[in-house]
């Protein structure tokens, strides 16, 4: 399996796992309904969250289940460009609308006395989703380059937002969806689920509360691309039967179709996203910020420490290496590197961690690891109080479940926008880097550079019609 994050490929194994049971399940689904209200108990029917899917892809498979774990969940629509094809990451994996449908529709068939359930309806217009007014919330799964857009439209239309990471593909675009959750009073979890990890939180802990001592530098590593793409001289494909391409490219530059530019690829373009520096950046660097207690702000100067890059002409275009060092204001180091796994490592006058994104930690001296955190020192959020161990299905439900309980308390998650923004600033910035080759400072407060070549990049200009709405 071509992966090289600790615990990924079990993830992955697992996940595909739930893609065949989907696949193959039987169970008919032919009358319209929805879930009785007497099988939901306590939690039915005015405390039930009606949730909608944007984004039928790879990561939708980690996400669906993790909302239909919840009984007070009820998912009553899906939305995907594409109605139904093969090629999201492994060959003979097929998703789109169709697919993520059947899931919804199978898993709430088994809740009534009859088997069958058709109650979940599907789009191919984000827009015609946003309508509704029975969505309470939305599941944004999406690629980067269209989060801001969509988020922003789903937050005018009164609904609240779980948004996979990274934040946006832009500061700008960040900084706009900052803004639209204050403005509309909408509830917003960015999708950055390590934050609701117990091994992440008490590593995390382990830093806050001085048992390294004083810390001098931090490392984050990225997983390799796990794909290499097609190089120089690559050649258009047609476009496949029931995918919306045009729409799908939305306000990114009008570019040929081909398989490896979209489904699962779109990773390894910039046009659609900043790369592995922001898709496994987006946690790793999120917990150094949060063991450092910098949420909300940023590092306030980047350089680039030997990034490579894939050959011109190719379709990929992202760093195949990631490599960037970065300092907060008070001295402390942030060196962002890709490695074999995703983690981060934390090095102190007293000592080391490392925190992996499978949830396994690593200490000098060992004794760090049964050091207990005293009723009156820094104790971060839980995203699951009863929670004890690392097991990812467990972490994505639990910061699912966070999510919900802030829609109904409207109170901020546990990764509100704010922390989001901050975190894919600090990843952003770093690829900008990389991209120059060079160190440039930043102001966090302001979000500028002294540096204008900076700031011309902190904003993309969008593919008409498509136009990015300036929040006030």
């Amino acid at each position: 399996m071509r992966t090289g994050e600790n615990g990924q490929s079990r993830a992955l194994t697992s996940r595909r796992g739930f893609l065949r049971g989907a696949a193959t399940a039987a169970g008919a689904v032919c009358a319209a309904s929805i879930v009785p209200a007497r099988l939901l108990g306590a939690n039915a029917p005015s405390n039930r969250v009606n949730v909608g899917l944007i984004g039928c892809g790879f990561q939708s498979a980690r996400i669906v289940p993790s909302f239909l774990a919840h009984h007070d969940v009820q998912m009553v629509a899906v939305c995907d460009l594409r109605r139904s094809g093969a090629g999201y990451y492994y060959p003979e994996l097929v998703l789109g609308r169709e697919t993520a449908q059947r899931w919804v529709n199978e898993h709430y068939a088994q809740k009534t006395s009859s088997g069958k359930f058709q109650g979940c309806d599907s789009y191919s217009d984000y827009r015609e989703l946003l309508a509704r007014p029975d969505v309470d919330a939305i599941a944004l799964i999406v690629p980067d380059h269209w989060h801001a857009l969509i988020a922003i439209d789903a937050m005018r239309a009164g609904k609240d937002v779980y948004c996979e990471k990274p934040l946006g593909l832009t500061i700008h675009e960040g900084q706009q969806m900052v803004r639209a959750v204050r403005k509309y009073n909408r509830v917003f979890q960015t999708g950055a689920q390590m934050r609701c990890s117990p091994m992440v939180r008490y590593a995390c802990e382990l830093v806050r509360n001085g048992r390294l001592g004083k810390v001098n530098l931090v490392r984050t590593w990225v997983v390799p691309n796990t794909f290499a793409g097609p190089g120089p001289g690559w050649q258009p494909m047609p476009v496949p039967e029931g995918f919306d391409y045009d729409f799908w490219l939305g306000p990114a530059p009008q570019a040929p179709y081909h398989a490896e530019r979209c489904f699962y690829r779109w990773r390894f373009n910039l046009d659609y996203c900043q790369g592995q520096c922001s898709n496994f950046g987006a946690h790793t660097n999120d917990i150094a910020q949060w063991a450092l207690g910098m949420d909300g702000t940023t590092p306030v100067q980047y350089e680039d420490v030997g990034s490579e890059w894939p050959a011109k002409g190719g379709l990929f275009t992202t760093a195949t290496k990631t490599a960037f060092r970065a300092r907060y204001a008070n001295g402390i180091e942030l060196i962002c590197e890709t490695g074999k796994s995703a983690g981060a490592r934390f090095e102190g006058s007293e000592g080391w961690l490392e925190i992996t994104l499978g949830g396994q930690l690593t200490a000098s001296p060992e004794s760090l690891k049964d050091s207990v955190i005293g009723p009156n020192e820094v104790h971060l959020p839980k995203g699951n109080p009863a929670r004890e161990k690392h097991v990812r299905k467990d972490v994505d439900e639990d910061h699912v479940r966070n999510f919900l309980d802030a829609v109904k308390s409207r109170k901020d998650p546990i990764e509100p926008v704010e922390i989001g923004h901050s975190t894919a600033t600090l990843c952003i910035l770093g690829n900008i880097a990389q991209i120059l080759k060079r160190k440039f400072t930043w102001d966090p407060a302001a979000e500028r550079s002294p540096d204008e070549e900076v700031n011309r990049m902190l904003a993309r200009p969008m593919r008409e019609p498509w136009k990015l709405p300036v929040i006030s």
